[in-house]
């Protein structure tokens, strides 16, 4: 079978999703053929050379680098299907499956998922809508309320109430009397920390507006809960499910729990401060809490029709000891220090074995869908 991992992106996690790439693509199956096609920052889309590939496979803390051969841009084929969706001029690639390792916007929102719809393959992780609600961190919010699922307090705004000043002001008054400080301001649709700030005032949180408005064009103000932050990572999928294929079993992985040392746990706890947190696994919890965790994360994940792999972040409240889901995260990290593949493999699934999940889901999923009627 030849894998086709895609990576990189116009997103402002790029070199993130340069690190997880490379710890996906050395832990596929060796039975498989992988082929590499890295997208740069402006969105141009190149075959990699197999010496990349051998190159991160032979050091395990190597990530991939992108090289920009003008000879091997790569075209994309709508209606192309898995032997003629990827060009190089007149050459074709062909896979059977396409692993995309994206994170953020134009990776995790819907956008290459519809791609893949459109030109006809099969695809790891979540479906267009599924990727789409999730990346919205409002909408989010609307499906996990009416599912019943508790979520962190806080409030949307929108670039369009910048330009109506007494509509910011009674925001600004409305945040203050619901949710009081410190609050915490992120955009809507962003990863790995990026635009999100800690405002202790109101000062603090008029720039924390402004920085999070650089990043999207809705952001949310929250409550900044006092909170332990515990992560549940899930595979299958809920929407299809029917015994016919193992994979799509509903399966719930920790949880684990994160003690960060910097004041949340931001872009450079997550990514570049080695010591930047404590990760327990399994999360210091009673077993009826790490029960009642996994319970609510799979239920996340089936109220928002997902499939394939998600990390589902939840909140418990060091002063009330209440649970909040905080969010959802479609294709969640693979560096070295990810939380989604180390909860697996402290579970009983190591990283060969999720990535061969992964693929049998995305190829079952393809089957199934496929066969449904299009026409009268």
């Amino acid at each position: 079978m030849t894998v086709t991992v895609i990576y990189g992106g116009k997103s402002g996690e790029h070199e993130i999703s340069l690190v997880s790439a490379a710890a996906v693509a050395r832990n596929i199956d060796s039975k498989n053929k992988v082929q590499l096609i890295a997208i740069t920052k402006n969105g141009r889309w190149f075959l990699q050379p197999e010496s990349e590939f051998e190159r991160i496979k032979a050091d395990s803390k190597a990530s991939f680098k992108i090289i920009e051969d003008e000879t091997q841009e790569v075209s994309v084929i709508p209606g192309g299907g898995s032997k003629k969706t990827f060009r190089i001029g007149e050459k074709i690639l062909a896979t059977d499956v396409v692993f995309p390792v994206l994170h953020g916007p134009f990776g995790e929102d819907g956008t290459i998922q519809g791609l893949f719809e459109l030109v006809d393959i099969p695809y790891v992780g979540c479906t267009t809508l599924g990727s789409a609600e999730t990346m919205d961190k409002e909408k989010t919010k609307v499906v996990l309320e009416h599912a019943g699922i508790p979520v962190v307090p806080g409030l949307c705004v929108r670039r369009s109430d910048l330009a109506d000043w007494k509509r910011y002001d009674q925001l600004l008054e409305q945040a203050q009397n619901e949710l009081g400080f410190p609050l915490f301001v992120k955009p809507c649709a962003a990863g790995s920390s990026d635009g999100a700030s800690l405002a202790r005032d109101l000062q603090h949180l008029n720039g924390a507006i402004m920085e999070a408005f650089n990043w999207d064009d809705k952001i949310l103000i929250e409550k900044a809960v006092n909170a332990r932050e515990i992560e549940c990572s899930v595979t299958g999928n809920p929407t299809i499910d029917d015994d016919s294929c193992p994979a799509e079993k509903l399966t719930a992985y920790g949880p684990g729990e994160i003690a960060p040392k910097h004041d949340f746990y931001d872009y450079d706890a997550k990514y570049n401060d080695p010591d930047g947190a404590d990760l327990l696994i399994p999360a210091n919890l009673p077993k009826e809490r790490l029960e009642e965790v996994r319970v609510l994360a799979k239920k996340a994940f089936a109220a928002l029709d997902l499939a394939g792999l998600s990390r589902v972040d939840f909140f418990i409240d060091k002063d009330t000891d209440k649970l909040y889901l905080n969010e959802i995260n479609t294709m969640p990290g693979f560096t070295q220090i990810s939380m989604f593949p180390k909860m697996c493999a402290a579970f009983g699934l190591d990283f060969t074995s999720l990535t061969n999940l992964l693929i049998d889901e995305a190829i079952a999923r393809f089957k199934k869908t496929r066969n449904l009627q299009t026409s009268r």
